[in-house]
């Protein structure tokens, strides 16, 4: 192989560096992508977390599963909290979320207009032990500590 090959009428050396630099760029956006989503995910649970505690008594946790379990709080309110226990994934949940969880998941559900069977599957699935990325990036122990 010489140093004038070409492919596509371009030099491969300069190809090569091409396909280099934009892969190094593509993992570096993927990788920052991931950051922001990590810590929005976190910044969001915690004021979820705020929030329940203003209305509830408990731990972050407890006053979460007060939300679920408020028949006066909204479907969205409830959703927002089955998502949050989800991602901070203690066991403490699992009672309160297996509690709505029919297993009927339609098609499409309005998350305004009734108890979400979507969110209560992942919930359930965090809860038990399931596998959450963004948990390298933020540490629910001390969302749930902190407030």
């Amino acid at each position: 192989m010489t140093n004038n090959q070409k492919i596509f009428g371009f030099h491969l050396e300069k190809l090569k560096q091409w396909f280099l630099y934009w892969l190094a760029l593509g993992i570096g956006f993927f990788v920052l992508v991931f950051l922001v989503s990590c810590a929005w995910i976190a910044v969001d649970v915690k004021e979820r977390c705020m929030m329940a505690q203003s209305r509830y008594e408990g731990d972050c946790v407890e006053a979460l599963i007060q939300v679920v379990d408020g028949d006066i709080n909204s479907y969205q309110e409830r959703n927002n909290a089955i998502w949050a226990l989800g991602q901070l994934g203690d066991e403490r949940a699992k009672e309160v979320l297996e509690k709505y969880y029919t297993g009927n998941i339609p098609e499409r559900e309005p998350y305004d207009q009734g108890i979400s069977q979507y969110e209560l599957k992942k919930a359930i699935k965090l809860v038990n032990g399931g596998t959450n990325i963004t948990h390298f990036i933020w540490k629910p122990e001390q969302v749930i500590k902190n407030n």
